[in-house]
């Protein structure tokens, strides 16, 4: 079982699901139509879900089960997605492959990973059930086999620390990698976000009036579209200014000289294109967003590579630890709920310090300084 991206003759893209023989999984093709195209999802979100679904069809087809059988006996996928390392769980590894090791192993995969898969598996089953595709009963034993309260804790944000994201701007060989680090850091873009920018979105001037936005000073629209040809899509349906500080703004300048040097970028409306590999003009894929961030960990000699997602979240978790309400940092990162927000406000020790510190002392309060 294998995650495969799919190029429809309109030019809509969205990802499925193959099994060993190269054809395509109708529950999971099913499933994953619906979120491309029947909830107007983004192609990244359906890449996401199927290579969860494919993790899960796979520990199916190696012990024996029916997806439908699975689908009853979550408690027992989640302990192999836990310590299933790749050589368990890849779609190259031959299928007899079993995983041995105990509680005390460390982890193969941590709490946001596991319950992000099996927020697909449940999307996958309750779409089964409602095509007709599976019995009703599945839906009842799903949640109570892995509901809420047994899934891992999430105790910590996965984001990238202060000190990785200025190691990476540090690593990066051009004017336009360090925009997008900066993008993601310090605007909260997600990868689909970023390469749907056109230059039409971003406005830098003091009073952006004259081009008819009344919003203030320099910031940037995050715009849904739906016919990008890199096919990168913004999540969310809602529209969104984000402001953008002097650090952005003055890499904004400095990728736009680079830019210059490119004839071929000039026709361009996007603001992120290849510039030194071909073709050269198009517009980045967010595919290409990844692969540039794990070349510049590298490069900064990082023990494991920044995701643009740990970037996105190390926005949301600065925003948070400088005071700003929830839901003010959702709207920042375009969440649809503020609830999506709740993970960004664990105060680091630093800030649980200074709330302590900042209480007066009862000789304080009563006016006593001796």
């Amino acid at each position: 079982m294998r995650a495969f991206p799919v190029v429809l003759p309109s030019g809509a893209r969205f990802w499925t699901v193959l099994d060993e023989d190269l054809a395509v999984v109708p529950v999971a093709d099913g499933f994953l139509r619906q979120v491309r195209f029947g909830r107007d999802g983004a192609e990244l979100t359906t890449k996401s879900y199927a290579h969860s679904i494919a993790l899960f069809l796979r520990w199916c087809a190696r012990t024996g089960r029916s997806w439908q059988e699975g689908a009853g006996q979550l408690g027992l996928f989640m302990t192999w997605l836990a310590h299933a390392g790749p050589a368990a769980s890849g779609a190259g590894t031959p299928s007899p492959g079993g995983v041995l090791a105990g509680p005390g192993a460390a982890p193969a995969r941590g709490a946001r990973r596991v319950n992000g898969v099996l927020t697909a598996v449940r999307g996958m089953v309750v779409h089964a059930v409602a095509a007709g595709q599976a019995p009703g009963h599945l839906v009842t034993l799903l949640y109570e086999v892995a509901g809420d309260r047994d899934l891992p804790e999430e105790t910590a944000v996965d984001r990238a620390s202060d000190e990785e994201i200025v190691a990476l701007l540090k690593a990066c060989l051009s004017a336009r990698d360090r925009l997008i680090v900066l993008l993601m850091a310090r605007a909260g873009l997600r990868r689909g976000e970023l390469c749907g920018l056109r230059r039409s979105d971003v406005h830098l001037l003091a009073d952006s009036r004259p081009l008819g936005c009344e919003i203030a000073r320099a910031h940037l629209h995050v715009v849904r579209r739906g016919d990008n040809p890199n096919g990168a899509c913004a999540k969310s349906r809602r529209q969104r200014s984000v402001p953008l500080d002097f650090l952005v703004v003055q890499a904004f300048d400095t990728y736009a000289l680079e830019r210059m040097t490119i004839p071929r970028a000039a026709g361009s409306d996007f603001v992120l294109v290849n510039l030194f590999r071909g073709p050269v003009g198009a517009p980045m894929r967010p595919g290409g967003i990844g692969d540039l961030l794990a070349a510049a960990s590298r490069r900064a000699g990082l023990a494991a590579a920044v995701t643009p997602h740990q970037l996105r979240h190390a926005f949301g978790s600065n925003t948070a630890d400088a005071g700003c309400g929830i839901d003010v940092v959702a709207d920042l990162l375009g969440h649809a709920s503020v609830s999506s927000s709740q993970v960004y406000l664990h105060p680091d020790p630093g800030r649980l310090r200074a709330a302590v510190d900042a209480v007066p002392s009862p000789r304080e309060q009563a006016g006593v300084t001796w």
